[in-house]
């Protein structure tokens, strides 16, 4: 079967040289791009990796590599209303999602994606930051993963004062006034690492990679994106809240917390773990929210531990 071709920005990735990018279609006619890098080695499995919210296939070159190496190949996607994908309203800076609940229509273009290509079994996936819900939800339902990981996952949502006591209501009256799409208050409507300088940011304490995001956005403008919307905001409150309530999926799991995270909740990952029967929390000491952009030791080590907990299931 033949797919047609999307651009990847490989170079720039830092990925594998045989990466592609490919455009598939949503159930509900949404485009999006996945890119995907076949392993390098004997093929030992596959890595689904679903990124977090402002994020796009190119982030996670490094990481590709990594993978690839070790025989595993690797697939990304841009979410809707991100990257390269179709966006969700007019204003394309601004993150936006009308329902949560949509991102499930995305992984279910992935997964039939990886499917077509025949990407070697076991699966697994990986869950970053709004990732990690996206990822949760989609185990709860079903995913057909062998195990998980999970780095930084939005099980919570680490809200500014200013903004944490009306998030709530906002989210919940604001589209029906037909404001849902405005910006949430105290964010930015430009992409948090071009306005935010190195010194004082929430997401890596190494410059190089930080320097490495801001690469990406140079190469193709069009992958920036802003402040979440009040509807994202509200939609995503809802889905933690939602998820809270669910039982920890019967699956081996291994989640990375960086111990100077800011961005996502760290009780509502604590509180996840503690009850996860088949799952394992690994603290990163002086990582911050990219526990697999930190300096080249911390996400080597990072990378390594994840590769010797996907090893355990090469039979199954």
């Amino acid at each position: 079967m033949t797919f047609e071709d999307a651009p990847l920005y490989n170079d720039t990735a830092q990925g594998p040289p045989n990466g592609q990018a490919h455009w598939v279609k949503t159930q509900d006619g949404l485009r999006m791009r996945v890119g995907h890098w076949r392993a390098q080695t004997q093929e030992r499995g596959t890595l689904l990796l679903f990124p977090g919210r402002t994020e796009y296939v190119e982030k996670y070159g490094i990481t590709a590599t990594a993978m690839t190496n070790a025989g595993y190949a690797m697939l990304a996607s841009d979410w809707r209303g991100q990257g390269l994908a179709d966006r969700i309203i007019d204003d394309p800076i601004r993150g936006h999602i009308r329902k949560f609940s949509d991102y499930q229509t995305d992984v279910a273009a992935v997964i039939e994606l990886a499917t077509r290509l025949d990407l070697p079994k076991p699966w697994f996936v990986l869950g970053h930051s709004m990732g990690g819900a996206i990822a949760l939800r989609a185990l709860c339902n079903g995913l057909p993963v062998t195990a998980a990981v999970f780095t930084a996952p939005m099980w919570g949502i680490r809200l500014p004062d200013a903004l944490r006591p009306i998030a709530g209501l906002l989210g919940s009256f604001a589209p029906v006034l037909g404001y849902g799409s405005w910006l949430a208050p105290s964010t930015s409507a430009g992409s948090y690492v071009l306005d935010q300088a190195f010194e004082g940011n929430l997401l890596t304490s190494d410059p190089q990679m930080y320097q490495y995001l801001r690469d990406h956005l140079a190469c193709d403008p069009r992958l920036e994106i802003g402040g979440p919307s009040i509807q994202w905001v509200g939609e995503s409150l809802q889905e933690c809240a939602n998820l809270a309530k669910l039982p920890s999926p019967d699956l081996p799991c291994l989640t990375f917390l960086g111990s100077n995270e800011g961005i996502v909740s760290t009780e509502a990952i604590h509180a996840r773990m503690n009850h996860w029967p088949a799952g394992q929390l690994e603290i990163v000491q002086d990582a911050q929210h990219e526990v697999l952009m930190e300096d080249l030791q911390t996400r080597t080590e990072t990378h390594n531990k994840i590769i010797e907990f996907f090893s355990q299931f090469q039979n199954t």
